[in-house]
């Protein structure tokens, strides 16, 4: 039986296990699966594991619910005040290795713990991000959808984003063709649908449907993927507030180029669990 100690981190509504690993790999796919799970486990939009690095102060490997890997923005920064506190860290500039690249993160406030990453340029290139079509950038792709078309503009933030402008969208529509379009034979490695439902100055109001974990409350690199979809469709403004069932998160895209993404990164609790 293997005791793991464990830190139950929320931002936005979007929650995550967060485990602190220096010794031999385990089966983190499974492991995420089980832990995951809400009624069987402890219960999170994904598994994070903080693991050492050669190349960068630590590595973060994220796993979706469904055990599949991926790479998250909001888990990012959630990793960022853990390994901070383990570290005694407080406002420096810290570099982690992930599965899109070497991120970097700041701590802005250490009191309220409001930590701003830097995701990178966007991926606009069809074949990296990836999706089956032959033109870059892609803006308003009229995506069929069984009886219906949508207008997605597709781009990867870190993880595969279709964000489709969808001011009147209802429980039916997004329930029901949000998997459909996560599965959609275009995208290789699925995608997550973000859905734009309404938009202000300088404020973006979405709904997150994420591949391999269904609904969430939040999600930061579908907050970032909503702004570049935002601007490519003609925007000017090139900082947000993106708000999502969960809150407020920030993006700048700037000289639209790196992508940043602040916003609280909450503790929840802290436990061990034996599997």
């Amino acid at each position: 039986m293997q005791k793991l100690q464990f830190t139950k981190m929320q931002t936005v509504g979007n929650d995550f296990i967060i485990i602190n690993w220096e010794k031999e790999e385990l089966n983190w796919n499974l492991i995420s699966k089980r832990l995951s799970d809400r009624h069987f486990g402890i219960g999170a939009d994904g598994l994070i594991v903080i693991l050492p690095s050669d190349v960068a102060d630590y590595r973060m490997r994220m796993f979706n619910p469904d055990g599949t890997e991926d790479m998250c923005g909001n888990g990012l920064r959630c990793s960022v005040r853990v390994f901070s506190e383990l570290k005694n860290l407080k406002g420096n500039d810290i570099e982690i290795e992930t599965i899109s690249g070497i991120k970097r993160a700041k701590i802005i406030d250490g009191d309220d713990w409001i930590i701003e990453v830097n995701l990178g340029e966007p991926v606009l290139d069809p074949k990296k991000i990836p999706v089956l079509l032959d033109f870059s950038p892609i803006i308003d792709y009229p995506l069929v959808v069984k009886d219906k078309i949508f207008n997605a503009t597709i781009v990867s933030t870190g993880t595969t984003h279709s964000v489709i402008f969808y001011k009147n969208l209802t429980e039916e529509i997004f329930k029901k063709y949000s998997p459909i379009i996560e599965n959609h034979p275009l995208f290789p490695d699925r995608t997550s649908v973000i859905w734009v439902i309404d938009e202000y100055h300088r404020e973006l109001k979405i709904r997150i449907w994420e591949r391999g974990v269904g609904e969430t409350l939040g999600c930061g690199t579908g907050a970032c993927a909503a702004v570049v979809a935002k601007i490519l469709r003609g925007e000017e403004n090139l900082n947000y507030k993106v708000t999502s069932k969960g809150g407020t998160l920030y993006v700048e895209w700037k000289d639209r180029k790196d992508i940043f993404l602040s916003g609280k990164a909450e503790k929840v609790f802290e436990g061990i669990i034996c599997i």
